[in-house]
């Protein structure tokens, strides 16, 4: 196995939609997904991917912006890794390789949000060095 880390362009944002698919169970179809990510790809937004030869198995949206109480900031957004390629330590490989990438670009901090119910997650997250400061609260319009 060959694992890469790289930043995706924008304009080929359509090969992740199979897994973010996944990571959202189905309830977001793809062609809205596609839709999206098509307004995406005109704002503050990055795609970082993990390649295993030349299958993606992994998947982090980076999100800037510059917030009034962290400074210049990543979010993080739609993390997925291929469930048979998970407990291996390639998450923690791709946090470092983000941590370089963002860093380089002049983050001070980054952000993410998880599911409640997504346990092992927190757990992951814990261990990365993150703290939870707040609920993240949404609303349907």
């Amino acid at each position: 196995m060959s694992f890469q880390f790289k930043i995706i362009p924008n304009d080929d944002l359509d090969i992740i939609i199979p897994l973010v698919f996944q990571l959202n169970e189905g309830r977001v179809s793809k062609a809205v997904l596609k839709s999206r990510f098509d307004e995406m790809k005109h704002q503050n937004y990055e795609c970082a991917v993990i390649y295993n030869d030349d299958e993606i198995i992994g998947v982090s949206g980076l999100w800037y912006c510059t917030r009034h109480y962290a400074g210049k900031s990543v979010e993080l957004d739609h993390v997925y890794i291929h469930p048979n390629h998970r407990s291996k330590g390639l998450g923690k490989k791709f946090m470092d390789w983000i941590y370089s990438h963002v860093k380089e670009k002049g983050c001070c901090s980054m952000e993410l949000n998880t599911y409640v119910q997504n346990y092992p997650s927190h757990k992951f997250y814990y261990n990365e060095g993150y703290e939870i400061w707040g609920y993240h609260f949404y609303r349907n319009i």
